[in-house]
């Protein structure tokens, strides 16, 4: 019984017995499900989410103040602005990202309920951080990728990560792009028996909380107050979530959350054709939009990434800025980071010139680099794509035609994604997944704390779509 037809009908019992979830026991009807419930299903407080983290050397990541850029953002600012940049760097953490500290919690789990190994379905650096700690648990490690286009390319960064992946001794299976992803992913879940440690499980998450309240601690203790702004680079939306749960339960109440993405509009993430035209493998629209307008479209059946609860605006950079910044980060701070946590430091810096002096950026990521993600490794790539690679004004930029590398950081700026456009298509999507005619109190209160929006605009919305509201 392994046709595909046949396995995806088994995907529920399949993942249930994978990650130890009943996912039904917080279900609240068609479309509302108890969304608080099914995180404190961890069982872990941040305290102990923070010592399980400690016993294999993750978090603690040092925060650095970023001066030469903040000089430099400040030189291209109005009088009187250009906040101080401040940057998390967890690239000290032992696979080099901050994905460490939501495959900590994982691996820890999948340990204590003697899981034989754990498995994840991953391009990035979250397959890097959960072989990293399946090796400090002793357990086994499956890897699933998409790697290569239709004609057997793949991209350098996602090649890199593969390399990593096999250097703590995973197993890595490599694919093309296209629906097989997660019927492979399930197949291996039902043969080997191991957890699924999926990026978007209640531990996933949990584990990146700890980033929010550490910077919140580290801010609070080198300058007595909170940070004004903190910048999360935006995919999947669990960093974004994550983040801001932690900032929440450290009392950072007025700081703002803002993601952000690389924007890659016109660019379909499963086209063979554009896989390769893309140049980032994450952090950009073609995950960052579907996401935040339908979680549930990941390998668990409620996905605890849900960015649009936490999210206080959602900003846009290119491509190009991303890679100017990288070098700027390299020769200005002398940290060769990136590219994934560049896409938020690239926001930062233009979103720093228009905040007055006394106020605090934070960055609330990097990540290690590697021959694949060198910005020459990727732009030669691109070329090789057929797409065109010059200095010139960003605002030039065209996703998957055109990279516009700036000539000077006056350039740097953000473009905001209406966040009224994604509840909109969020509702949308709530609505026509959950089958309803009419929205009930219950489903209403959880559009609200889903959305973060009124209950007029849910109501004109749903009116647009024909669904009635009742008492």
């Amino acid at each position: 019984m392994k046709s595909y037809s046949e396995v995806m009908a088994r995907r529920g019992e399949i993942v249930r017995r994978a990650v130890g979830i009943d996912y039904q026991r917080f279900e609240r009807g068609p479309m509302a499900f108890d969304y608080e419930g099914m995180m404190a299903e961890t069982g872990y407080d941040i305290e102990e989410t923070r010592r399980i983290q400690r016993e294999t050397g993750v978090g603690d990541t040092p925060l650095l103040e970023l001066r030469n850029i903040t000089r430099l953002a400040r030189a291209t600012a109005p009088p009187g602005k250009g906040a101080r940049i401040f940057v998390k760097d967890e690239a000290a953490n032992p696979s080099g990202s901050f994905k460490a500290r939501r495959a900590a919690l994982s691996v820890y789990q999948a340990s204590r309920l003697a899981y034989p190994g754990v498995a994840a379905a991953t391009s990035g650096n979250y397959g890097a951080a959960v072989a990293s700690q399946a090796c400090m648990r002793g357990l086994g490690c499956i890897i699933v990728q998409e790697v290569f286009d239709s004609r057997g390319v793949g991209q350098p960064e996602i090649i890199e990560k593969g390399r990593k992946c096999e250097a703590y001794g995973a197993e890595v299976l490599q694919l093309t792009v296209g629906p097989e992803l997660f019927y492979v992913f399930l197949m291996v879940l039902e043969e080997t028996g191991y957890f699924n440690a999926s990026l978007y499980t209640p531990f996933g998450v949990a584990g990146i909380e700890t980033i929010g309240y550490e910077l919140a601690e580290q801010v609070r203790a080198r300058e007595g107050r909170d940070p004004d702004v903190v910048v999360v680079t935006h995919a999947g939306g669990g960093n974004v979530t994550g983040t801001a749960r932690g900032l929440r339960k450290a009392g950072c109440e007025r700081t703002q959350v803002v993601a952000a993405s690389v924007d890659l509009s016109g660019l379909h993430m499963a086209s063979d054709r554009d896989f390769n035209r893309k140049s980032f493998t994450t952090g950009h629209t073609g995950f960052g939009v579907p996401f935040a307008t339908w979680p549930d479209r990941a390998d668990v059946p409620r996905n605890a990434a849900r960015p649009l609860r936490y999210m206080d605006r959602y900003v846009l950079v290119t491509q190009g800025e991303v890679f100017y910044v990288t070098e700027l980060l390299a020769q200005l701070e002398g940290l060769e980071r990136g590219p994934a946590g560049n896409t938020s430091l690239s926001a930062a810096i233009a979103l720093a010139r228009d905040l007055d002096r006394d106020q605090i950026v934070v960055v609330q990521e990097t990540e290690y680099t590697g021959a694949g993600k060198h910005p020459t490794a990727q732009l030669t790539f691109a070329r090789h794509n057929g797409v065109t690679v010059r200095r010139g004004d960003p605002a030039d930029n065209v996703p998957g035609k055109v990279i516009v590398i700036p000539e000077h950081p006056g350039q740097l700026r953000v473009s905001d994604y209406p966040l009224d456009a994604l509840r909109r298509s969020y509702i949308r999507n709530a609505v026509e997944r959950s089958g309803i005619s009419a929205v009930g109190p219950a489903e209403m209160e959880f559009l609200r704390e889903e959305t973060r929006a009124g209950e007029g605009f849910i109501r004109s919305v749903l009116a647009e779509f024909g669904t009635g509201v009742t008492a």
